[in-house]
C-alpha cells in the first residue's frame, strides 16, 4: 500500500496558525509526509471571501514557503461554480488510482455539520477523514443515526489509514487553537494587531495589499 496523502481545503481568507499548527501536529501523529492545501474559489457553505482568489493563493504560498510538509493544488480556484469536496475528491481519486490511501482533513465543527455537505455519505468511499479538535464544539453527533455512522467508521490507529485507500475516520488529538479568519479580519477592521495569529510573511502581505481594512 502506498503512503497516505492528506488534503486540506479551505477559503484561507487569510490562512493562519489555526490552520497550520493543528495540521503540523496531525502530520506528526499520523505520520504524514505530505499535506496538499486546496484553496476554494466559491465556498458553498459560507459568505464569499474578502480577498481575491489571487491574494488568497499568494498568502497560502507565503505561509507554507520553506515547509516541505505542505504543497498547494489550485484546481478548485479554477472553478466559477461552488467547490464541492466530493467532486474534488473524485477527480483526485481518478488521478491517484484506486489503491492510494487518501485522507481529507476537517475540523470538529465540519464533522458535526457534515450531513449538510453535498453527497456527504459518499465521502468515505473516496477518502479517510482526519478530524482536528476545535475549541468549544461538542464531541457527539446531532442524531443517533449520525453517531452510529461515525462509530461504525471510527479508528483509533493511524496505521489503519495506511492499510486501505478510504473508509475510516480518525479523531486526532491536535492542539486546541482558538483562532479564526473572522477574528483576524475583525482585528484588521479595528486597526488592531494580528501578529500572534498568522505567519509574519502573511501579515506583511496583508499590510502591503491593504486587505481587511474598514469598508
Amino acid at each position: 500500500m502506498s503512503e497516505l496523502h492528506a488534503l486540506f481545503g479551505g477559503t484561507f481568507d487569510p490562512i493562519h496558525y489555526g490552520h497550520l499548527r493543528p495540521v503540523d501536529a496531525l502530520a506528526q501523529q499520523v505520520g504524514l509526509k505530505k499535506v496538499t492545501l486546496l484553496p476554494n474559489n466559491v465556498p458553498p457553505h459560507r459568505p464569499q471571501p474578502e480577498a481575491t482568489p489571487a491574494q488568497r493563493v499568494a498568502m497560502v504560498r507565503l505561509a507554507i514557503a520553506g515547509n516541505p510538509l505542505f504543497d498547494v493544488d489550485l484546481r478548485e480556484m479554477q472553478r466559477d461554480t461552488p467547490s464541492y469536496t466530493i467532486e474534488t475528491l473524485a477527480a483526485l481519486r481518478a488521478e491517484r488510482g484506486q489503491s492510494q490511501p487518501l485522507a481529507f482533513i476537517i475540523g470538529q465543527d465540519s464533522l458535526l455539520t457534515l450531513h449538510k455537505w453535498h453527497r456527504w455519505q459518499d465521502l468515505l468511499s473516496l477518502c479517510h477523514l482526519l478530524v482536528c479538535q476545535r475549541p468549544g464544539y461538542r464531541s457527539e453527533m446531532e442524531t443517533p443515526e449520525q453517531q452510529h455512522w461515525l462509530d461504525s467508521h471510527l479508528t483509533h490507529h493511524a496505521q489503519a489509514l495506511q492499510q486501505r485507500p478510504a473508509g475510516k475516520i480518525l479523531l486526532a488529538a491536535t492542539p486546541l487553537i482558538n483562532i479564526s479568519a473572522t477574528e483576524i479580519r475583525t482585528r484588521r477592521h479595528q486597526g488592531k494587531s494580528d501578529a500572534d495569529l498568522l505567519p509574519p510573511a502573511v501579515s506583511d502581505y496583508i499590510d502591503r495589499e491593504g486587505l481587511y481594512r474598514n469598508p
